[in-house]
């Protein structure tokens, strides 16, 4: 069961309602963080009296629910092979030029695909007041520039820089997102807003039965979320903790779920599981109860989710430098390290050394941290205000960076 606040008003504030739509290629549950923080975006944007739709590319799973105030479409794609491979669909830029109102905002998430360059182009081929915000979801950092390089240089050149030079206004989720924005030469205003989350409804009994001794690492599984260097961590401490066990879970891309296995097997660690996905709720939020610690050994990430809810539910976190989260350490509730084996044998060893009391302790405070810092009330406000300063003019606020 999750907590949801009252509806809002802004007093004070335009009486216009904003009309947006939030342009995603892809809701799949295996898509990653997007697929349920864009649905919870606009949900919280519809409770705050905002017009709101939500428009993707069909998959083979159902979306994730953004609440009966948001209108929700899946396009076909068209064009081939080619064309699903980019997601192209005539039928959601024919909807997305119908979208475009004289008080419209059109907001994309993403990089790389045909919906993330569908607003640009109907910006610049608008005769109306159409703004156009651009999320690109982390995936300007080096290290998710460095994955399928050779696909990528060539549309950064032809369709997404000048997709990106369009928008006005980049929305990043982190000061260091905000740094690799201006790092690929783009000078738009870009907002400096975090994600979202749901914080679930806890009760003391809902602990899990293993005393806490799980470590975990829950998200895709894919190379570049340096599940191997855990591995190899958790193969220099694993005789150090025989009570303990490794869980890895999540949907598994290019096979990475057999590399790690196979790498399991080399290394001669007993104690470790590779799992598939949990979707349901219940069995999420059970899964992150029974972890005494979640550990997030990330190349990059521009926000991690599942950061955020993991500390939701009460669980201390390590991560590595290569995600936002410096704060862990200045809210006394995890770890912030350097990437490398080395910083991660070290984190988990103290975080399994320190006993369950302690981490109860750090896991509160995390979750006090989320209720404060990262509730629906204070982010969805935040966008609305960026939303009101690109329709009406003005002085643009706090969130906004100009330079």
């Amino acid at each position: 069961m999750l907590h949801r606040p009252e509806p809002y008003s802004d007093a004070g504030t335009s009486p216009r309602v904003l009309d947006v739509t939030h342009v995603v290629a892809s809701l799949s549950r295996d898509a990653g963080g997007p697929s349920y923080s864009v649905p919870a975006l606009a949900a919280a944007l519809a409770q705050r009296g905002a017009t709101v739709r939500v428009r993707t590319v069909e998959t083979d799973d159902a979306p994730p629910d953004a609440g009966d105030d948001v209108a929700r479409c899946a396009h076909p794609t068209a064009g081939g092979p080619l064309g699903r491979l980019l997601r192209a669909s005539p039928s959601l830029k024919a909807a997305l030029a119908a979208d475009a109102r004289d008080n419209s905002i059109l907001h994309t998430h993403g990089l790389w695909l045909m919906p993330n360059i569908y607003p640009a182009r109907l910006k610049r081929r608008s005769d109306r007041p159409l703004k156009v915000v651009h999320s690109p979801r982390g995936m300007l950092a080096p290290a998710a520039l460095g994955i399928s390089a050779w696909k990528k240089r060539p549309f950064w050149w032809l369709l997404q820089k000048s997709a990106l030079e369009v928008a006005d206004c980049i929305h990043a989720t982190a000061a260091s997102e905000y740094e690799e924005i201006r790092a690929a030469g783009l000078g738009n205003p870009v907002a400096i807003i975090p994600n979202c989350i749901d914080l679930p409804l806890l009760a003391e009994t809902s602990r899990g039965q293993s005393d806490g001794n799980v470590v975990l690492s829950f998200g895709r599984i894919h190379p570049k979320k340096g599940l191997d260097r855990l591995l190899r961590a958790w193969a220099r401490i694993e005789h150090e903790f025989p009570t303990w066990k490794l869980r890895i879970v999540g949907p598994a891309e290019v096979r990475h779920d057999e590399e790690l296995r196979v790498l399991a097997q080399a290394l001669g660690v007993k104690k470790v599981s590779i799992e598939g996905p949990i979707y349901d709720a219940d069995e999420k939020l059970a899964m992150y109860r029974d972890a005494g610690v979640f550990v997030l050994p990330t190349l990059n990430e521009n926000f991690a989710l599942t950061v955020a809810e993991a500390l939701g539910a009460e669980v201390p976190v390590i991560s590595t430098k290569g995600a936002p989260w410096s704060g862990l350490e200045k809210e006394r509730c995890g770890w912030w390290i350097d990437h490398g084996e080395e910083p991660l044998a070290a984190a988990l060893r103290n975080a399994m050394t320190i006993g369950q009391a302690e981490r109860r302790a750090m896991g509160k405070r995390g979750r006090a941290w989320m209720a404060r810092d990262f509730g629906w009330g204070r982010i969805a406000s935040d966008m609305l205000e960026v939303y009101r300063w690109l329709k009406d003019g003005g002085s643009p606020p706090p969130t906004v960076r100009l330079g």
